[in-house]
């Protein structure tokens, strides 16, 4: 399986390079593709292109890293993309995200260049899994740990359907007690707001929530000490209630439950679990 490690905090990040280790480490074909600077907040963006503008590219070398490794000045997006349709040798049949400073949790993740990444490689056919872990106690990042457990989510993927993609957020802690299925939460660890600072102008904030999450989310998973994983899927179609009866809604995968292989991970390209079904046994007709 070849793996395209790529990231939103850029080329030069840590989490970045302690996983691109690891994962080759551990026998994957890998290339690195990463922005040549942090691109945070930018989803799962391409940038500005004209037909007749060229993607900036070229190779870095990372320490006591034997994979190739390329700094491109685009957004992770983009990274996907451009890897996915060649640029970079063989197109990779996975996508891994990270590692980033910080958590991915709740709804917010829309905005999230590391999750962005994952998303646009679903979108391109392809599976994809997005690795984020909180500071420690002192304030350290434990790269290591998350790396590690990355690792072992990738097993996951060799029977997983295609265009699969997992959020996996990781405590700042040692050891972490464990990895469990989350839903995501209603807000993450940090809330957005704009502050009008003394001469008029709007200010952009990260500001503490305050809230409880539920224990089953990913922001409550974390928070108990425990990895979480969510399958997201990042473009699907919206479909009315059914005119009869109560639709079936797959529980196989259990919030909250430890990640074992019990548990098969979603098929993204089947209907059952992005909307309803596309032709309805009784279909609305608009009058007039």
């Amino acid at each position: 399986m070849r793996i395209l490690i790529t990231n939103d905090d850029g080329i030069e990040s840590e989490g970045l390079h302690v996983l691109a280790r690891t994962i080759a480490k551990a026998g994957h074909d890998a290339v690195v593709v990463a922005p040549d600077s942090d691109r945070s907040g930018v989803g799962a963006a391409l940038g500005l292109v004209h037909a007749d503008q060229h993607l900036d590219a070229k190779r870095v070398e990372v320490a006591d890293l034997d994979v190739p490794a390329y700094a491109l000045d685009g957004p992770p997006g983009m990274c996907v993309v451009a890897a996915r349709l060649g640029a970079f040798g063989d197109p990779p049949d996975l996508v891994v995200s990270g590692i980033n400073a910080g958590l991915n949790t709740g709804r917010s993740i829309l905005h999230s260049g590391t999750v962005g990444a994952a998303l646009t490689a679903q979108n391109f056919g392809i599976s994809g899994l997005a690795v984020s872990v909180a500071p420690d106690d002192r304030g350290q990042w434990p790269w290591a740990v998350a790396a590690e457990i990355a690792v072992d989510v990738l097993d996951r993927f060799a029977d997983a359907p295609a265009r699969t993609v997992i959020n996996l957020n990781v405590p700042g802690r040692a050891p972490v007690l464990g990895v469990r299925w989350a839903r995501l939460a209603a807000f993450g660890a940090a809330r957005a707001a704009i502050a009008e600072t003394p001469d008029g102008r709007l200010q952009f904030e990260l500001q503490a929530t305050g809230a409880t999450p539920a224990p089953d989310s990913d922001q409550g998973t974390v928070e108990a000490g425990y990895a979480s994983i969510t399958t997201i899927i990042g473009i699907a179609e919206a479909w009315p209630p059914e005119m009869e009866g109560t639709p079936t809604v797959e529980t196989r995968v259990v919030p909250g439950a430890p990640f074992e292989a019990v548990h098969p991970l979603p098929d993204a390209s089947l209907p059952r679990w992005l909307h309803r079904p596309l032709a309805a046994t009784n279909p609305v007709v608009p009058s007039g």
